[in-house]
């Protein structure tokens, strides 16, 4: 079973930078597309931002695009999304999984992203 662990969270002024991980245990991540999600304080949760296999296809969130980047690094099993130019829209708690599947891995804990304006 895939075990999703998200870091690099924190407060930050708006226009303001971060740098989001999360790394993977249980499954080889370079056989599956990921992405990034976030949930807001009384919003459903949202997909932000997803990456092909290999890393040769990415996808973005209206909101998000031009801002934000996702990455993947396989040999570390991580995937990452630079988040630059941030909002105090942008405040939710981040979570990675696998936007393919129709039944998510079990979500990790998240990692809270606070942009104070």
């Amino acid at each position: 079973q895939m075990r999703l662990v998200e870091s690099g969270g924190g407060l930050v002024l708006a226009g303001g930078s971060l740098r989001l991980s999360c790394a993977a245990s249980g499954r080889n991540l370079r056989n599956y597309a990921m992405g990034w999600f976030r949930q807001a304080p009384g919003k459903e949760r949202e997909f932000v931002a997803g990456i092909s296999v290999n890393g040769g296809n990415t996808d973005y969130a209206d909101s998000v695009k031009g801002r934000f980047t996702i990455s993947r690094d396989d040999a570390k099993n991580t995937v990452y999304l630079q988040m630059n130019s941030l909002k105090p829209e942008d405040t939710a708690v981040y979570y990675c999984n696998n936007p393919q599947r129709q039944t998510p891995y079990p979500w990790g804990q998240g990692t809270q992203v606070t942009v104070s304006s």
